[in-house]
């Protein structure tokens, strides 16, 4: 990448936005609906007002609000206005790193302000790529709630010669492995990109996600595999919270694919992931209580 194309997209970081929610009863229901069968009970919330919102689900709040002539070909807000004007077309989210300091409420109303912190070009063996973290510190009343650490990278189109980086094999099985099985379906995956009002193509549009940025089929959404580790991490390790918790995307997983997704704990320190219907790491998490 050209140096004075970096320098421009240095004049970003720092930048930052706020957005603010009430986290309502009825957005909560939808996410139970959703996630009922998915998760575990008591990875499902109580909508009275003042009920603690399970780890995960900040995720469906805050988002801007942008109109469809602001929208880039991806379905993600255009570039130039908040987000740097990088010239690679395919974004996708690479990790978090987050901690829980105090739940989220129902009835309460919270801001979330998002600071640009760094972009860090580089080039790997599929070409270039620009990596991106943004912060996000959710608070209400002065107190914080939520912060984490996003990273998004940004990579060019897929060449028809093109193939995927090798894959990895996940952690080795102990005889306290927790394990469960998800089944991704459409509809599930529709009722998640609408409640977190997520307009990313490759999660709802086969043909863009085949023919536009290379997928064999639509994607599930890291997010939602990473609030389903958090969830068995919370029943691996034997607590109702999580104080932080860490995920890094690793290979996609499709829709219509099962896979497993598994836990193992130590003290108050857990490790999870989600494994490939082949069987090799999709995702990789530590939790801690």
């Amino acid at each position: 990448m050209k140096s004075d194309r970096f320098e421009e997209l240095e004049a970003w970081i720092g930048r930052t936005r706020t957005s603010v929610a009430t986290i309502d009863a009825r957005q909560a229901e939808l996410m139970n609906a959703t996630m009922q069968g998915r998760v575990s009970k008591a990875a499902l919330c109580n909508v009275a007002i003042g009920s603690p919102v399970p780890e995960g689900w900040h995720w469906a709040w805050f988002q801007e609000a942008f109109p469809a002539a602001e929208l880039g070909r991806d379905g993600h807000p255009a570039r130039g206005s908040f987000m740097p004007p990088i010239h690679l077309p395919r974004r996708m989210w690479a990790g978090s790193r987050l901690r829980f300091h105090k739940p989220l409420a129902i009835g309460m109303t919270a801001s979330r302000k998002t600071t640009i912190t760094s972009i860090t070009p580089k080039s790997g063996r599929s070409g270039d790529l620009v990596f991106l973290t943004l912060l996000h510190e959710t608070s209400a009343e002065d107190m914080l709630l939520v912060s984490e650490e996003q990273d998004l990278v940004y990579r060019a189109d897929p060449s028809p010669d093109s193939s995927p980086p090798p894959p990895q094999l996940p952690p080795s099985q102990g005889p306290l492995t927790l394990t469960r099985q998800v089944h991704p379906d459409p509809v599930w995956m529709f009722r998640y990109s609408a409640l977190t009002f997520n307009g990313h193509r490759i999660h709802y549009d086969a043909d863009y996600a085949r023919r536009v940025e290379g997928y064999r089929d639509i994607v599930f959404h890291a997010p939602l595999t990473a609030t389903l580790l958090m969830d068995i991490a919370r029943e691996r390790l034997g607590t109702d919270r999580l104080a932080g918790f860490s995920f890094r995307a690793v290979s996609p997983l499709f829709n219509g694919e099962p896979f497993a997704i598994r836990a193992e704990a130590t003290g108050d320190r857990a490790i999870a992931w989600a494994e490939t219907p082949g069987g090799y790491l999709a995702m990789t998490a530590e939790a801690t209580a």
